[in-house]
């Protein structure tokens, strides 16, 4: 049985290499969402956000291997960050921040399959936070995208250059939520080593 693995199949999504921005187009996906806000450092309703988020995927996953058609490993945690001063991001003003964490999902699995997944988690796990699990489609096009390699929190600095030189060389705006996709277990790694794929979707400016 082949074993899908989205960072296989997407590469330039979720192995880059490159450290200084670059722009790219990425193409629709489908999610497993759940929102909230606040600070994820210390927000009980974040770490309940994905542990219930978590629940759902790996049901999914062997609900799947069960059916002996399609197997496919857990995709990487990501996050949607938005805030009503976008300079909360380069500051690190983490309780003015709202968020959507996501796992992206093979396009083989529809909303029915996800629902029921969610019941069998919900029976299974007792997490009342599953019953805010929903599917979401998102279409980002045009981003610009970078490789972090180091604390969560000394992100700021890249993002400065994404919305200051950055943008101004390449005339460009913001075109929807910052976008976070998370390569290393911050449990099992040390700071210093964690990977984490930046991405803004951006649109050009108009002359």
């Amino acid at each position: 049985m082949t074993i899908y693995d989205i960072k296989k199949e997407l590469k330039r999504l979720y192995a880059p290499t490159n450290r200084t921005w670059d722009l790219l187009d990425v193409p629709e996906q489908q999610f497993l969402a759940i929102d909230g806000i606040g600070n994820p450092n210390t927000a009980d309703a974040y770490a309940q956000a994905v542990k219930a988020l978590y629940a759902v995927a790996y049901t999914l996953k062997f609900a799947n291997k069960k059916t002996g058609e399609r197997d496919f490993v857990v995709a990487p945690l990501e996050g949607l960050w938005t805030s009503d001063d976008v300079e909360a991001f380069t500051a690190g003003a983490k309780d003015a921040w709202r968020w959507t964490m996501l796992i992206s999902q093979p396009a083989w699995i529809t909303v029915p399959i996800i629902e029921t997944a969610k019941e069998e988690a919900l029976e299974k796990k007792k997490l009342s936070k599953i019953s805010s699990v929903r599917h979401m489609v998102l279409h980002e096009g045009l981003c610009a995208q970078a490789l972090h390699i180091g604390s969560y929190d000394d992100e700021g600095p890249a993002l400065a250059v994404l919305h200051g030189p950055y943008f101004a060389a390449q005339r460009l705006d913001f075109n929807g939520p910052h976008h976070e996709i998370y390569l290393g277990d911050p449990c099992k790694t040390e700071p210093v080593k964690l990977k984490t794929v930046l991405r803004q979707p951006v649109r050009q400016r108009r002359r």
